[in-house]
C-alpha cells in the first residue's frame, strides 16, 4: 500500500501549489501583522504506450536488454492527482487513482471492479485505515464516508455539523478517524478551520478543536502513532496533538518549506528542511537526531519503508537510513551517475527499491537494488505529460500512474 507539476530540482514545486488550489476549499486571509498561537507562534502529451509484456524478468532487474520490463496492462484512468503520495493507492486486490468517477481496478488484469460518481475531491486523500477507505463526500455536503476498498460498498458516514466546511480526513487510526474542516460565518466566508476526531465506529465526534487565526486548512500532510497526531501545514507548522482528548502537545515552526510528506518513526518524528533531515520527539519536540546534505543540495520528501528510511536530496544523492539515529545504510550517486531525475517516493518489492519521480525527462519510476542503491532501469511512458509520476505496490506488481495513464510493472 502506499500513501504534478515540478520545476527546477532544489526549487519550490508548483505541484503543492496545484494540490492547494485544487480542494475547492478556501485560503485564509492573513492581514499585516496578524499572528496566531497554536501552529503560528510557539514557533507559521500524448505518445506511445509500450507494449504487453512478454518476458518475465527476475525480480525488478528488467527486461532482456537491461532496460524497464514492459507494462503487464496499461489503463486510461480519470485521474485528478496532484503529485501527492495518497492519490495512488493499492488494497484487497485493487488499485485506485484519485478522480472522477473513482474507479477500483482489479490489480492482476486491470479491469474495472467498481466505480464511484462524483469520485474523489481533488486534493483530498484516499485515507485507508481499519479496512476501509475513507473519503470526503465528492458531493460537497459536509459527510465523511467510508467504503469496503474491494467492493465500493458503503459501510461508515459522519457528518460534522452544518456549521463547517467540507471536513476532509487526513488520519485514521484504530478508533477514530481526523479531519479538517472550514469554520462558516453567518455570511458564508470563514476565517478560521477545526480539528477534529469523528469516532470511527459510530461516526459521532469524539472532540474538535478550533485552530488558531491565520492557520490553514489545505496543505495538511498528518499521521497517528499511538496517542500522538502529527500534521504539518502549508504554513510552515509542525503540530502534535492528543489524540484522546484533541489537546495540543506541542508546535513549532519548520525552518523551511515543509509541508510534504514526513515520517513517523516509533517515538520520532522526522521532517525535512532543506539542507537538514531532522528527527524531532514526539513526546515534546525536542530534537534527536539530524543528518545534514552536501552544501546547496536540498532534502525531498522521505519514505519509511520496511524499516529503511529512503529520501533523495537535489544533489541527486540517494540516502539509506536508520530511522532510529539517522545513520547510513548505504549512500548511493547513482542518479548522478545516470543524470535521471530525483525521485521523492518510494516503495519496495522482491528486493528492488521503486521510486517515482516529478518531473518527466530523465525520470518516472526508477528501480534500484534495496542493498546498495545501485539503479537497475528506469520506466518511462514516453508520453511527456507534464504531472508528477506516482508509485504503489501490493507485493505483487508494482503499479505507476502518470496522468491518466495506470500502469502495472511486473515485480
Amino acid at each position: 500500500m502506499s500513501k504534478g507539476l515540478g520545476t527546477t530540482v532544489g526549487r519550490t514545486s508548483r505541484r503543492r501549489m496545484l494540490r492547494l488550489a485544487g480542494g475547492g476549499l478556501t485560503m485564509a486571509v492573513l492581514g499585516a501583522g496578524l499572528t496566531g498561537c497554536e501552529d503560528e507562534l510557539a514557533t507559521g502529451g500524448e505518445g506511445s504506450t509500450p507494449p504487453p509484456r512478454s518476458d518475465s524478468p527476475d525480480s525488478g532487474k528488467g527486461g532482456k536488454d537491461g532496460g524497464a520490463p514492459a507494462p503487464l496492462w496499461t489503463k486510461s484512468v480519470p485521474a485528478q492527482t496532484y503529485g501527492d503520495n495518497d492519490e495512488l493507492v493499492t488494497v484487497d486486490g485493487v488499485v485506485i487513482a484519485s478522480g472522477d468517477p473513482l474507479a477500483a481496478l482489479d490489480g492482476a488484469s486491470g479491469k474495472e471492479r467498481w466505480s464511484l460518481p462524483g469520485g474523489a475531491v481533488p486534493g483530498a486523500p484516499l485515507l485507508l485505515g481499519n479496512g476501509t477507505l475513507y473519503l470526503a463526500s465528492g458531493q460537497y455536503d459536509g459527510n465523511v464516508i467510508g467504503y469496503v476498498p474491494g467492493s465500493g460498498k458503503e459501510t461508515w458516514r459522519s457528518h460534522l455539523g452544518k456549521e463547517y466546511r467540507q471536513p476532509r480526513p487526513i488520519a485514521v487510526d484504530g478508533d477514530q478517524v481526523y479531519v479538517i474542516a472550514e469554520i462558516l460565518e453567518a455570511d458564508g466566508s470563514s476565517r478560521t478551520n477545526v480539528i477534529a476526531a469523528l469516532n470511527s465506529t459510530t461516526g459521532k465526534v469524539a472532540w474538535k478543536e478550533q485552530r488558531d487565526l491565520g492557520t490553514q486548512q489545505n496543505g495538511i500532510h498528518a499521521a497517528v502513532q499511538g496517542r500522538h497526531l502529527v500534521y504539518t501545514d502549508f504554513k510552515n507548522n509542525l503540530t502534535v496533538r492528543d489524540t484522546a482528548t484533541g489537546r495540543q502537545v506541542w508546535t513549532q515552526k519548520t525552518t523551511k518549506t515543509s509541508y510534504g510528506p514526513f515520517v513517523v518513526h516509533q517515538d520520532l518524528v522526522i521532517v525535512p528542511q532543506g539542507q537538514r533531515l531532522q528527527a524531532f520527539a514526539l513526546s515534546d519536540g525536542a530534537e534527536k537526531w539530524s543528518v545534514e546534505a552536501e552544501e546547496f543540495a536540498l532534502f525531498r520528501e522521505p519514505s519509511l519503508v520496511e524499516g529503511v528510511l529512503y529520501i533523495a536530496d537535489s544533489g541527486r544523492t540517494l540516502w539509506a537510513l536508520q530511522p532510529g539515529t539517522g545513520k547510513k545504510v548505504w549512500q548511493s550517486t547513482a542518479l548522478k551517475d545516470a543524470s535521471a531525475q530525483v525521485p521523492r517516493q518510494f516503495v519496495t518489492a522482491g528486493g528492488t527499491l521503486y521510486a517515482a519521480t516529478d518531473l518527466d525527462p530523465q525520470g518516472g519510476v526508477h528501480a534500484f537494488d534495496a542493498k546498495t542503491g545501485a539503479l537497475r532501469w528506469t520506466f518511462n511512458d514516453k508520453s511527456g505529460d507534464h504531472h508528477a509520476w506516482l508509485v504503489a505496490t501490493d507485493g505483487k506488481r508494482v503499479y505507476a500512474l502518470h496522468g491518466k495513464k495506470l500502469h502495472a510493472l511486473p515485480v
